[in-house]
């Protein structure tokens, strides 16, 4: 009676901790956690909007802490030669994930390429314009009658359009001038008096760099909504097949966000450490001011900042019909739950 006793007791206690392992299982399902045993290993490719820079923190802070590794993925990053070839590539299936920019992601849906918005990187406005700091201008009605330069036509006129009707100023009140991409360059070098299209966590140290302050204007502040800066662009023909891999990347890079703002000056070292062309005063500069900046949520969408958007491009006839949220971005995890 005794053995038969202890057996009972065994097999009940066996049997208790095997349920307790399933709903711990079931759990780690459910709150997205990971599981007790990483899934099996698949491949994503990422295409950065531009070189590696630290905008692009949480994606290598995740790749060098291995948390996409934990989560079953095998990612490699790639960069583009041309910047505004991300979009394009994804949309072809050349890549699975590109990194672009809401502004001109309501273009890109209007001209009706397949592209979806599934998570965010950088979750404010970077762009500013920028003035130098010694310079007569300090509003932006001060504009009038300067030279303003500028990378990229089409949605940084817009922007640059609106905050001047902001101040009561049109763009025949200032001469646009094309630098292309040196911006600070032409700064420096006063070939422009301000320039329009700066990120406001890069131009303000590569200006101190050369012994010049510069001083921004903050286009949210200047009558342009609110808006995500850098996303993650997915194509929407194959989203359905690459969700639950796009699930797992963001859960990764906001596990990744979250361990660069408890510890910006390890992660710091760890960011440096992924290219020696990194370790620079100008980026460890760029590290510190971006870290206020990246997506403490990536994958989670902020509706009314699209709808927002779109009915601004809209209003200025940017865009030829309003898109629906829906067609512009989602938030994978809320789809995959």
């Amino acid at each position: 009676m005794k053995r038969i006793f202890n057996q009972f007791w065994l097999a009940v206690l066996m049997a208790t901790l095997l349920a307790g392992m399933v709903r711990a299982e079931d759990r780690a399902r459910d709150d997205g956690s990971t599981p007790l045993s990483p899934p099996p290993e698949a491949s994503l490719r990422l295409m950065l909007d531009w070189y590696v820079n630290p905008s692009h923190g949480p994606i290598i802070i995740a790749q060098q802490k291995g948390y996409f590794r934990d989560l079953g993925l095998k990612v490699t990053i790639d960069t583009p030669a041309d910047p505004t070839a991300p979009p394009k590539l994804v949309a072809a299936g050349r890549e699975d994930l590109a990194l672009g920019y809401q502004p001109q992601l309501h273009l890109q849906v209007d001209e009706g390429l397949p592209i979806k918005r599934v998570g965010t990187l950088i979750g404010t406005p970077l762009n500013v314009l920028m003035v130098r700091a010694d310079s007569d201008i300090h509003s932006f009605s001060d504009l009038k009658g300067k030279r303003v330069g500028y990378s990229v036509g089409g949605v940084e006129e817009v922007l640059l359009a609106a905050m001047l009707n902001h101040s009561g100023l049109d763009m025949d009140d200032i001469e646009p001038v094309n630098v292309n991409f040196a911006l600070t360059p032409a700064l420096l070098s006063r070939r422009v008096d301000g320039v329009t299209g700066a990120f406001r966590n890069f131009e303000p140290a590569q200006l101190a760099q050369e012994g010049v302050e510069g001083r921004a204007f903050f286009i949210e502040e200047e009558g342009v909504p609110i808006y995500d800066e850098l996303i993650f662009l997915a194509a929407t023909d194959t989203l359905d097949e690459k969700r639950p891999l796009i699930a797992r990347f963001m859960r990764a890079v906001e596990q990744a966000t979250m361990w660069i703002v408890n510890h910006p000056n390890e992660s710091w070292t760890l960011f440096k450490a992924y290219d020696r062309s990194l370790d620079n005063e100008v980026n460890h500069k760029a590290w510190e001011a971006s870290i206020a900046r990246f997506a403490l949520r990536p994958a989670a969408l902020d509706t009314a900042r699209y709808r927002d958007f779109e009915n601004f491009l809209l209003d200025r006839g940017v865009i030829k019909q309003r898109a629906p949220v829906a067609r512009l971005a989602e938030d994978v995890n809320a789809v995959e739950r």
